[in-house]
This record gives C-alpha cells, structure tokens and sequence, in this order.
C-alpha cells in the first residue's frame, strides 16, 4: 500500500497518476479561481 492510498483516500486506485492529476487540477483550478475573483472583487480588476 502506497502513502498515496491512506488517509482521506480510502479506495483502490487512489495512487493511480490519472486520479492524483484530476485531484490536483481540481484544487489548483479552484485556488485559481478564488484568487482571481478575490482580486477582481477586491480591486477592480478587468
């Protein structure tokens, strides 16, 4: 069993590349997200 497999991630095929990939894009798609909206509402931006 990998570290990737423990914890939160409690299924078979949760250190599958592909499944770290999506989880990771979806994460850094959303601080992105928030980021950008925080800045617009903050500042105006665009």
């Amino acid at each position: 069993m990998t570290d990737l497999n423990r914890g939160i991630m409690k299924f078979d095929g949760a250190d599958k590349p592909i499944i770290v990939a999506i989880s990771a894009f979806l994460v850094l798609g959303s601080i992105t997200a928030l980021v950008i909206w925080a800045l617009r509402s903050a500042y105006v931006v665009g």
